[in-house]
């Protein structure tokens, strides 16, 4: 029995017990414990991480199917793995204790960090190791953790590439970790450093709402941001500046609107004046996905007012009906020109002056799809 124990790798043993992990959970500070174990800890009154001694905000166990799945093959391979895979572990196990170790300084770990983001761009081979041993949680958990005040371009180098490592790990790991933000304290990090952040920073941050909003195992979270009127509003702004993150910014958006929850709370924070602004702008690559955002939120009565009462709110949804260059977003448009025509003159007065009979007639002598043509057939009767 002694023999066994031994070649057991210490990657595969419960720090608490010592024994090979059964069910393997993983802590919010990125430290993996065996279910029972760390259950029996929690029960006992303890409120910190057994080995990393940190006071645990969330006590959530989320389950490293990974590390779990490794050890089967380590089963069924009669104990023995390659001397490749100890290798590769190695190294990645040293630079996790020292992202945890409070012995470590900061400069240590924005080192440490700079290797790993390497790491995940020159050797994607090496980002399941990184989640077997609980990198994603841990990462997670430094990014968002206390706000520095002062912004220091180190913090800003750290929480970027942080950020950065988070969504190349995503892919491979269990999205439940996420669920770490529905904290009070990390939520409200996340909103600072989407006001106070770099351009990167609100991208990645834009790209991490994306992926918290695809997800049933973090819905209940999208509901939490879509609940956040601070971060809408700067979201919504976001849209409305000429740089880099306003195309992540259109697609944040249109990923938080799969909750009609989110819809009438964004509609409340501008998004009608953002979409219209967004969509004059010939250049703007997104422009149909703005338009069918656009389409999506119309249903809410404040939006239709919001777009006529816009002086270019009808005129954008016209110029979306036909684009000499792509057809896509033409029946959005025809659909949102349908819905706030219908019941509105001035919307009607509004829609003739900016020349949509003109757009209507190119768009049926346009290669689109027939149920397009047969909408577009339907509004110019409506005008």
């Amino acid at each position: 029995m002694r023999e066994v124990e031994m070649t057991v790798p210490h990657l595969f043993r419960c720090p608490i017990s010592l024994d090979l992990f059964t069910d393997p959970v993983t802590l919010c500070t990125g430290q993996t414990y065996d279910r029972s174990s760390i259950e029996k800890w929690l029960a006992a009154g303890n409120l910190t991480c057994p080995v990393t001694m940190q006071k645990l905000h969330d006590p959530s166990l989320v389950p490293n199917h990974n590390l779990r799945h490794l050890i089967q093959q380590w089963r069924q391979m009669d104990h023995r793995f390659g001397p490749d895979y100890f290798t590769a572990i190695d190294p990645l196990v040293s630079l996790k204790h020292c992202l945890q170790s409070p012995q470590s300084t900061f400069q240590e770990k924005l080192e440490a960090l700079q290797k790993i983001q390497l790491l995940t761009d020159q050797t994607p081979s090496t980002n399941p190791f990184l989640i077997q041993i609980g990198f994603l949680p841990l990462l997670l958990q430094l990014s968002f953790q206390m706000v520095d005040p002062e912004f220091s371009q180190d913090y800003m180098n750290f929480v970027e590439q942080g950020l950065i490592c988070v969504l190349k790990l995503l892919p491979y790991g269990e999205l439940e970790s996420l669920n770490m933000l529905k904290q009070e304290s990390k939520l409200e990090s996340l909103v600072v450093l989407f006001e106070h952040g770099s351009i990167m920073m609100k991208q990645s941050l834009c790209h991490l709402v994306g992926v918290i909003s695809s997800s049933s195992s973090t819905r209940e979270l999208c509901a939490m941001i879509g609940k956040h009127p601070r971060f809408l509003n700067l979201i919504v702004c976001v849209v409305n500046q000429n740089n880099e993150a306003s195309e992540t910014g259109i697609k944040a958006i249109s990923a938080l609107c799969c909750l009609e929850s989110n819809r009438g709370k964004l509609v409340q924070q501008g998004l009608i004046d953002a979409l219209v602004t967004y969509m004059l702008n010939s250049e703007r690559s997104l422009a149909a996905m703005a338009m069918a955002i656009l389409e999506q939120v119309l249903g809410i009565e404040r939006a239709k007012e919001a777009l006529i009462k816009n002086p270019n709110g009808v005129k954008a949804v016209v110029k979306m009906v036909f684009r000499v260059s792509e057809h896509e977003g033409s029946e959005s448009a025809v659909n949102s020109l349908m819905m706030v025509c219908r019941e509105s003159l001035e919307a009607r007065e509004k829609a003739i002056v900016a020349g949509v009979l003109t757009q209507l007639l190119l768009l049926l002598q346009s290669q689109c799809n027939g149920r397009t043509k047969t909408k577009a057939t339907t509004l110019l009767k409506l005008l």
